[in-house]
């Protein structure tokens, strides 16, 4: 039984990593989205060493809470 429901969740992180590596944006109701937020590319400076880095652009995912999930978390139950 735990294998199946570890084959379920694998199936679906894959399914949502597919759609989001496609640029779709995916939603599951009640709970929130999964979508992808540019970053352009930007100087930034090594903490360490003080050297002046350039980091190149990229696609992060980002996650909006639904509103049922921010209502449950707020009622606390």
């Amino acid at each position: 039984m735990a294998k199946d429901a570890d084959l379920a969740v694998k199936m679906i992180f894959d399914a949502m990593t597919a759609a989001l590596s496609h640029g779709n944006r995916v939603e599951i109701r009640g709970f929130g989205s999964f979508a992808l937020n540019y970053r352009p590319p930007h100087s930034a400076r090594n903490p360490k060493s003080t050297e002046q880095v350039q980091v190149a652009e990229k696609y992060v995912p980002h996650f909006k809470a639904g509103k049922e999930l921010r209502e449950r978390v707020d009622r606390r139950d």
